[in-house]
């Protein structure tokens, strides 16, 4: 019963690790990276598909990412799907190419970005405290219906804590590289 608890919320705990990594990633900073794009759906014969499953992605260099459809018919969608997103991106196409251009973040687009990217961490710890209040829950539970002993429940939720800190710890770690990245010229 307790491992089960321990367990069970220390899986929480690296999904909401992965779930907040999922975020920054899309966080653009001023250079190009394909993973940029992996969000962005486009209408494929009637289902939204990802960019990257009806076009190939790649960096044409540091600022630029090429993505080049497999059908030409797909082109016009393609471009349309990519300047819609919210990343702020003015795509070009370039015959049977679609050149994205990342454009220089501005002073204020950085510290904007920035505020978002703590915002997102901040969401990432409430996710991860609310794990620990429900295996602290649990823990109490198996306490009352007399599965476990109060000392084995205090054990527990010592143990439970360190993990919190440790997701806390590591949420801190990817909001510092990630400001970084955004503030570096």
């Amino acid at each position: 019963m307790l491992e089960e608890v321990k367990k069970t919320a220390e899986q929480k705990m690296q999904k909401s690790l992965e779930a907040l990594k999922n975020d920054l990633a899309k966080v653009r900073t001023g250079r190009a990276h394909t993973g940029l794009l992996d969000h962005v759906m486009v209408e494929y014969y009637g289902s939204l598909v990802a960019v990257n499953q009806v076009a190939n992605v790649n960096l044409g260099d540091a600022r630029t990412i090429n993505v080049q459809p497999y059908e030409k018919n797909m082109i016009a969608k393609v471009e349309k799907a990519i300047r819609d997103c919210d990343l702020g991106l003015n795509p070009a196409t370039n015959g049977d190419l679609i050149r994205v251009p990342m454009p220089m973040l501005t002073e204020e687009r950085r510290r904007d970005l920035t505020k978002l990217v703590r915002s997102e961490g901040e969401g990432a710890k409430v996710a991860i405290r609310n794990v620990r209040r429900d295996a602290n829950d649990a823990l109490k539970k198996l306490v009352k219906d007399k599965a476990i002993s109060e000392d084995d429940e205090r054990r527990a939720q010592d143990e439970v804590q360190k993990a919190t800190d440790k997701a806390v710890a590591e949420v801190d770690k990817m909001l510092q590289v990630k400001e970084t990245d955004l503030m570096a010229v």
